[in-house]
């Protein structure tokens, strides 16, 4: 019994060390442009939203630890697909106001950030005010 333990330990080891070959891509594109927004509302995008969100994804150690890296990857490129801060001011006036809108949706939903992110990464729980300042620059300065 003991035998067979070592042996399947010694198999998931060899896995684990394995995969550790096979990273996420860590690069970061260059910013293209990026969000014109009031400094406060820029912050909490900057706190809590910009490392799936913006080309300025701050990498943390356990994102080049597989399996794990391919998860957080995934969900950057994902992020980034979706909505990109680097590069909103490349949007035409449609797709920022479409954007604006969701922005707010997922805000007011709780939706953002992911609470799997913030398992990790607590200062990026967005307040009431938050919330409020993302909101109202959002809807001031929707364009139609």
């Amino acid at each position: 019994m003991k035998r067979a333990l070592r042996l399947v330990l010694s198999a998931l080891f060899a896995v684990f060390v394995i995969i550790q070959f096979f990273q996420t891509d860590h690069a970061n594109p260059p910013v293209r442009a990026e969000i014109s927004a009031p400094p406060a509302v820029k912050a909490v995008f900057r706190r809590a939203c910009y490392d799936c969100h913006s080309n300025e994804t701050v990498w943390r150690w356990y994102s080049y630890v597989n399996p794990m890296g391919w998860l957080v990857g995934g969900h950057v490129a994902d992020g980034r697909r979706r909505l990109n801060f680097s590069e909103w001011e490349t949007l035409d006036a449609q797709k920022k106001y479409h954007m604006k809108q969701e922005i707010i949706e997922q805000v007011e939903e709780g939706e953002m950030p992911l609470q799997s992110y913030l398992l990790l990464h607590s200062d990026a729980k967005l307040s009431a005010e938050d919330r409020g300042a993302i909101t109202r620059w959002a809807q001031d300065s929707s364009e139609k």
